[in-house]
């Protein structure tokens, strides 16, 4: 795949120390909620790359990755990802990855931190094909709880937990284990390490979920 040169359609605050930034589809791109890009530009001389997860439901015309930050350690990618603006050249590779949705007929998806991207953008696509979506997001400071709200009120069974709270009930609650479904998993390894323990104990298969590491 060769990198593709676009521009920034918008960026917005989704919660705390995170944003979303909307960028404009070139042609001939496209992309499936859980599949992921690359970013690469030129800072301090020096060509530097981070991959980012799409979290809109499709790619048409636009499509946004959420980007979560640290204020007070944030690294130099961080800042320069921080410092765009709308109309803004941005460079992108992609898509990649194969743990996305494929129209299943009911998706349940396990988020921690910024896995609530993927999340949000695969229950929304589920919902819009007339499937059903279920989210199970751990977070202190939650993100995209405007999203959640609308998913919840569209007929998506949301559960919303702190971190470190113990998976278990909330999963055992929207894990069906019916033919169609599918678990996705997003977030860092010891996110990855208690959804998988949790799907076990509900009666399901950790090694059919749909998994993607953070780190």
């Amino acid at each position: 795949m060769e990198p593709i040169e676009t521009t920034v359609a918008a960026i917005r605050d989704i919660g705390t120390d995170a944003v979303a930034i909307e960028i404009t589809t070139p042609s001939a791109f496209s992309a499936l909620p859980g599949q992921f890009v690359k970013i690469s530009a030129t800072i301090d001389g020096e060509t530097a790359a981070r991959f980012y997860t799409v979290s809109s439901r499709d790619t048409e015309e636009s499509f946004e990755l959420t980007v979560s930050y640290d204020p007070d350690e944030g690294g130099d990618f961080s800042e320069y990802l921080l410092s765009l603006s709308p109309g803004d050249s941005i460079t992108i590779t992609g898509p990649f990855g194969d743990d996305y949705y494929e129209s299943e007929p009911r998706v349940v998806v396990l988020a921690g931190g910024p896995g609530i991207g993927p999340a949000v953008a695969i229950a929304e696509r589920a919902l819009a094909d007339g499937h059903e979506a279920a989210v199970v997001y751990r977070d202190d400071e939650p993100l995209h709880e405007d999203r959640l709200a609308t998913l919840s009120a569209g007929g998506a069974d949301v559960f919303v937990l702190a971190a470190e709270t113990d998976l278990t009930d909330a999963v055992a609650d929207v894990l069906t284990n019916d033919d169609g479904e599918r678990a996705f998993i997003y977030g860092f390894a010891d996110f990855l390490a208690d959804a998988e323990a949790a799907i076990e104990a509900a009666g399901g298969d950790p090694d059919a979920a749909k998994a993607e590491n953070f780190g």
